[in-house]
């Protein structure tokens, strides 16, 4: 079995006073079974140099209803990151492209991450409307790796589902900005840390719950309705966000919702990429869900649900 490289991609166990949650990745055709990722590994050693200049080329409408293909060099990766930002930035990208662009802007950073030698020469290759972004996307999901724990042997107990749409969950964040002022981009920052805008359905390993991963005794405390509704669980998280200091002090909000000083700079980083441009929270929302074992890293598809032993 080949081994994919994917690092930002990872589910990360995290443990937290309100939260114990994962932290995942991007979905397409419904499985009953985990769909391996495509080997990341390039077929010769990479070099950071030379680096081309980016030019635009004529190339084929990608297959939307697929896996991108991630390239393995950096110059056609810096196309490719391009392609994404702008994509998911664009007003006119909707529907299907648009998740697309967001999984593709995701496994750009996954690549990333992995050859580490690249980010400097691709930051500077990047035109200046890409590159604030893309530098704190990637500093957040090295923020958001120092939580990461041993390689778990066996799969979670999980279903994966389709997330709310893109405006139903900005309605959602705004809401509780309104009543809370918990500014709505630290709620989506959240949201894509915990389950990928709630696609995941299942307790995390410590006993989270919810879109938000509320543990049952803080639920209890500060939420209202069902743990597992989109609309309650964002309610409640703005309201032991504020319980715990926000929006005057969000360092400490955000440590009281995760006690992991990474944990913090990581919600603090999307949040503020998102709070630059709003419109970023648009490639976020297409994130899927990886979830890695000692067999691999597995792409888990809206419809995954645990097989059986």
């Amino acid at each position: 079995m080949t081994y994919a490289r994917i690092a930002v991609v990872l589910v990360l166990a995290i443990v937290g006073a309100a939260c114990g949650a994962a932290a995942p990745t991007q979905g397409s055709v419904a499985v009953t079974s985990p769909t391996p990722v495509p080997t990341l590994e390039p077929t010769a050693e990479p070099t950071a140099t030379p680096i081309p200049s980016p030019v635009a080329t004529a190339t084929p409408e990608p297959d939307y209803d697929k896996q991108p293909e991630i390239a393995h060099d950096l110059a056609p990766l810096i196309e490719q990151v391009i392609l994404a930002e702008r994509g998911v930035r664009d007003p006119n990208v909707t529907g299907k492209k648009l998740a697309w662009m967001g999984w593709l802007q995701q496994l750009t950073y996954g690549q990333l991450a992995n050859y580490s030698e690249w980010v400097e020469p691709l930051l500077k290759a990047l035109p200046d409307d890409v590159r604030p972004g893309v530098q704190g996307t990637i500093d957040a999901g090295k923020e958001l790796r120092r939580l990461r724990g041993p390689t778990p042997k066996t799969f979670p107990d999980w279903k994966i589902v389709a997330p709310k749409p893109i405006d139903a969950l900005m309605g959602f964040y705004k809401e509780a900005e309104a009543e809370f002022g918990v500014p709505w981009y630290y709620l989506a920052a959240i949201n894509l840390v915990e389950t990928r805008m709630g696609r995941i359905r299942g307790l995390s390993s410590a006993g989270a719950q919810g879109p938000m991963q509320f543990m049952p005794g803080t639920w209890a405390a500060y939420g209202k309705g069902d743990v597992n509704d989109e609309h309650d669980a964002i309610m409640g998280a703005g309201r032991y966000l504020k319980a715990s200091g926000a929006p005057k002090d969000m360092d400490r909000a955000l440590f009281a919702y995760n006690r992991h000083i990474g944990y913090v700079n990581a919600i603090k980083g999307y949040a503020e990429v998102m709070r630059q441009d709003a419109s970023a929270y648009r490639g976020y929302h297409g994130w899927q869900v990886y979830y890695p074992t000692v067999e691999g890293i597995f792409h888990l598809a809206p419809g995954w649900t645990k097989p059986p032993d």
